[in-house]
């Protein structure tokens, strides 16, 4: 008499098969998730590192620019004509104190230069300043504050003939006086980088108008952090 035949256990070979491939699935979906996770954490990284560079450069050229001293820097023997404020679209050159450590030897002669898409930040004391020769006293390379932006320029602004508030300009004449605001701006190809507004209050340009009755343009608060120090 013949025996009643016994199934096998285990899994045929397209049960292992449809097993494998959803296994596969599972964990390229599970390497997609985490790569997507990880590009928004960078990008997030990113943006953060960017945001926190644009504040620190906008709050030292603030502090900086907002404490230029109208001292001569260069002075023109046949004419007597005192050079204060020397300004272009791309460069102004001025006199104001140095931060922290950099304070040592008093006023420096402070020039800030857009080469390309760079932001350019350099100084030399004022003491024994060569107008032929800048960097005489200075050998070190220029600061590198900015990079990577499609287009930059200074403006100026000051009082007309008329004792009123001008238009903001990108040249400015009067080498003799600072003006009394200063601005960058700054434009960037990249949607994810961006320039606020950086309109710049030149402390004793204001008090110069002021002696003869204008009112100093309003200055935003002081930021509390320290800046390249």
């Amino acid at each position: 008499m013949r025996k009643p035949s016994v199934r096998q256990s285990g899994f045929t070979l397209l049960e292992v098969l449809i097993a494998i491939t959803l296994l596969a699935l599972l964990m390229a979906m599970a390497f997609g998730s985490l790569r997507t996770a990880v590009g928004i954490t960078r990008s997030g990284e990113r943006t953060v590192s960017i945001t926190n560079q644009t504040r620190t450069v906008q709050e030292f050229l603030r502090r900086q620019l907002s404490q230029a001293m109208s001292i001569p820097f260069e002075v023109i023997e046949h004419t007597g004509e005192n050079h204060v404020f020397e300004a272009s679209p791309n460069e102004l050159r001025y006199v104001g104190p140095m931060p922290g450590h950099l304070a040592n030897g008093g006023p420096h002669v402070q020039w800030i230069t857009i080469a390309g898409d760079q932001l350019l930040f350099d100084h030399s004391q004022l003491n024994g300043f060569d107008p032929d020769d800048p960097k005489a006293n200075n050998p070190r390379e220029p600061v590198l504050l900015m990079r990577g932006f499609s287009e930059a320029w200074f403006e100026y602004r000051g009082l007309d003939e008329n004792g009123e508030m001008g238009e903001w300009s990108r040249t400015w004449d009067n080498i003799q006086q600072l003006p009394m605001m200063a601005r960058l701006v700054v434009v960037f190809d990249d949607s994810n980088r961006v320039w606020p507004d950086l309109d710049i209050t030149i402390l004793a340009g204001s008090n110069m108008a002021s002696m003869f009755g204008f009112r100093r343009p309003h200055m935003p608060p002081a930021p509390s952090d320290e800046v390249l120090r």
